[in-house]
């Protein structure tokens, strides 16, 4: 792979989507949040410069004015408290996305939560019981609202860290701009919401804390997060070679070597590696795109540390949830996903009817979970406590879908029928059937719908009951 080039851009010239993936553009480290009684978390419009110095500041929403909004670390085990304070000029809620956490601090109106109106406050505090890289967003008008800014990271540590020289945050996201470093306010667009979703012409990664220089030998935890409303991310690495060793916050039974990381929207990875570039080479983290490999982040190697090799990565601690090595009896409920452009429309079949192309531009719904556009009065699955449930999820769609079960972790269960790691969101594939299997063990009403944020807002959601 080569490295890729940057080039220059005439202030005012026409940006095609080539010219804005020009490499790493970071926004400087964010604090962390100092403690009183209750810290605040302030979703807010602000300026920031999203795109290189010789274009204009973007308008956004960030929590606390940054996009990120403030990195949350604590420790496994202590709790998390934050008062979210809405000023923007709509409704907002908070979803703490893939912890495991009581149902009516899961942030999502209309299920756990009122919406926090503009002006009002809203409390959320809960224990996160397990340790890993987790990510907080907005969850109402979601498709807008995170495409502004509103997210950021909640870091939950290890109380028995792995041994590394630099634990870095990799945000990923993507960003519809136009010349003047814009964003273009089509949130709603129809053929977004009918094809892959809105996909932006800037990809963005922001790390934290940014590192100048590296030396060869360190390692480094990489905790990669795609935070993008609908883009697909395909990473790879030049001058850093190690293992995945966490996926969505849950680390593997053993830490995994990839050439290519595919991270869906709202998925996760923890990578452990070492720096192999020698004194004077760049390392890189790499975007594949369809028209070429562009550098989201480079790291200057300037010597090489007094460390040698370490060896194997190992895997990290375990949580208190781990991933089962067989299922036994299992209640199956099925999950088809239809709908969509490119043949889904084929059939159509939105409440038990027929939808014209027409209907679809009215009604703003394209996407269906077993012929139902949007909730449903009732619940995809109604389960005891404690019971597993069995979910073969078919995509009938010509898209790739990310589905996300709040509140609980799953597993996928592979063609030669053994069981995946733990997952919290998990990307389907056209045509695909892929099975998952989850342990009702957190009582409450939990939405379960497709990250790609544009789909979820054009049908793709149901829930489920738990107790």
């Amino acid at each position: 792979m080569k490295k890729p080039t940057s080039r220059s851009i005439p202030t005012g010239s026409r940006l095609g989507r080539r010219q804005f993936l020009l490499g790493a553009a970071t926004i400087p480290v964010l604090p962390k949040l100092g403690f009183a009684n209750t810290p605040t978390l302030t979703a807010r419009p602000s300026r920031l410069q999203i795109l290189p110095d010789i274009y204009p500041e973007t308008d956004v929403w960030g929590f606390d004015g940054k996009v990120p909004g403030p990195e949350i670390r604590l420790r496994q085990g202590d709790l998390l408290s934050r008062q979210l304070i809405n000023n923007l000029p709509e409704p907002t809620s908070v979803h703490w996305h893939g912890v495991r956490l009581p149902n009516a601090m899961d942030g999502v109106p209309g299920i756990t939560q009122a919406v926090v109106d503009p002006g009002d406050s809203f409390t959320y505090d809960f224990t996160p019981p397990d340790a890993g890289t987790f990510w907080y967003h907005s969850h109402n008008r979601s498709t807008e609202q995170v495409a502004r800014g509103l997210y950021g990271l909640l870091i939950v540590e290890e109380p028995d860290a792995p041994d590394v020289d630099h634990d870095i945050a990799v945000v990923l996201d993507d960003w519809r701009l136009n010349e003047d470093g814009a964003i273009v306010e089509n949130f709603a667009q129809m053929h977004d919401l009918t094809h892959a979703g809105r996909l932006g012409n800037y990809i963005h990664a922001v790390l934290s804390p940014n590192i100048a220089d590296l030396q060869q030998n360190q390692r480094l935890r990489l905790r990669m997060a795609n935070v993008a409303t609908d883009r697909i991310m395909t990473i790879s690495l030049r001058g850093l070679a190690g293992a995945v060793v966490a996926l969505d916050g849950m680390p593997l039974v053993a830490p995994e070597t990839v050439d290519r990381l595919t991270l869906g929207p709202a998925q996760r990875a923890d990578l452990i590696v070492d720096v192999t570039a020698e004194a004077g080479e760049d390392a890189l983290i790499a975007s594949h795109e369809r028209d070429g490999v562009y550098a989201i982040a480079e790291f200057k190697v300037s010597g090489q540390s007094g460390r040698v090799p370490r060896g194997a990565v190992g895997p990290l601690p375990p949580n208190p949830i781990q991933p089962k090595t067989s299922v036994g009896e299992a209640r199956e409920v099925a999950l088809r996903m239809e709908g969509g452009a490119m043949g889904g429309l084929r059939e159509g079949i939105f409440e038990g009817r027929k939808m014209s192309i027409r209907d679809m531009v009215q009604n703003g719904q394209a996407w269906t979970f077993n012929g139902v556009a949007g909730m449903t009065d009732e619940p995809l699955v109604n389960a005891a406590l404690g019971e597993t449930i069995r979910i073969p999820i078919v995509n009938d769609t010509a898209f790739p879908h990310a589905v996300h079960l709040h509140g609980h972790h799953f597993q996928e269960v592979q063609p030669d029928g053994a069981m995946g790691p733990l997952r919290d969101t998990i990307l389907v594939q056209p045509g695909a059937t892929q099975p998952i299997v989850f342990t009702a063990d957190n009582p409450g009403d939990w939405l379960i719908h497709c990250h790609m944020l544009s789909h979820q807002a054009a049908g793709m959601k149901t829930w489920v009951r738990v107790g």
